[in-house]
């Protein structure tokens, strides 16, 4: 079968319902993830997504911060929460899916990394601290640490842009939160420990720039093109030949009231 799946950090799922909408209507993927959902669980709008078609709905929420959010054609076989750092702040939700009579399940993790504030030192930004305590336990945790024949995915906006061209200019950002030696050592090194494929620089030449986030502070954010890639699509190698497809979708930065972050899509035959 083709399966689908899209990575997107709505910046708030009620604000920007109708562009969701707009999407799934569009684009219809099997699965979609959010991140920055900013949105307890008993006010997802759950019913409009109901009416498009996707009835499995996987939540971790809170009120205004944060939170993730798996919408699903496919039902769940399970659902499960980790916490990180000790903190029930709603940045990550996994769930198993099963594509195929006779294939494994397919397990799919939905992060959301902390951005880490302005300044990068750990001693003088308590948010900085704790991103990188947080990259740590990632590439500690056991359970991203797929083998064999394991079908795993993780994806989601992990708020860190790894590699020189996955800024607008390596040189600048060097001590800017999100593309600092420190950051970038440690999200490669969480994908080393699960030995996770980066779809997009699989597919893309690392000689080529990426990007999937624009601030909200230019004033057009076309002028200059200064953006850096947060949001990321792993997957276990026994995924790595299925994938046909990636996508990321520039165009949705323009839409109206548009997420600083778009849509980011994988394609694989399962």
């Amino acid at each position: 079968m083709s399966f689908t799946l899209t990575t997107w950090n709505i910046n708030s799922v009620r604000l920007r319902i109708e562009l969701v909408a707009k999407f799934l209507k569009a684009q219809r993927p099997d699965v979609l993830c959010l991140q920055e959902t900013k949105c307890p669980d008993d006010a997802f709008p759950a019913k409009r997504f109901k009416r498009l078609g996707y009835e499995h709905i996987a939540l971790n929420g809170q009120k205004g911060y944060h939170g993730v959010a798996v919408i699903s054609k496919i039902p769940f076989l399970a659902t499960d929460i980790r916490t990180f750092c000790d903190n029930i702040d709603s940045r990550h939700i996994s769930v198993s899916l099963q594509t195929g009579a006779a294939d494994p399940p397919l397990l799919l993790h939905n992060f959301y990394v902390p951005a880490g504030g302005d300044i990068p030192d750990p001693e003088a930004n308590p948010k900085f601290k704790h991103k990188l305590s947080f990259l740590d336990e990632m590439r500690a945790c056991a359970p991203l640490h797929p083998s064999g024949d394991a079908r795993h995915i993780l994806v989601g906006d992990l708020n860190v842009a790894p590699h020189e061209h996955d800024v607008w200019s390596h040189k600048q950002l060097l001590k800017v939160v999100s593309h600092t030696p420190v950051e970038c050592d440690k999200l490669l090194a969480v994908q080393a420990a699960g030995n996770w494929v980066d779809v997009a620089r699989e597919r893309i030449p690392l000689s080529e720039k990426i990007y999937t986030w624009w601030s909200y502070r230019a004033a057009d954010w076309t002028i200059g093109d200064r953006g850096r890639r947060l949001d990321h699509i792993w997957v276990s190698e026994a995924l790595r030949a299925r994938v046909t497809d990636f996508k990321i979708l520039r165009d949705a930065r323009s839409w109206e009231r548009p997420s600083d972050h778009v849509p980011v899509t994988v394609t694989m035959e399962l």
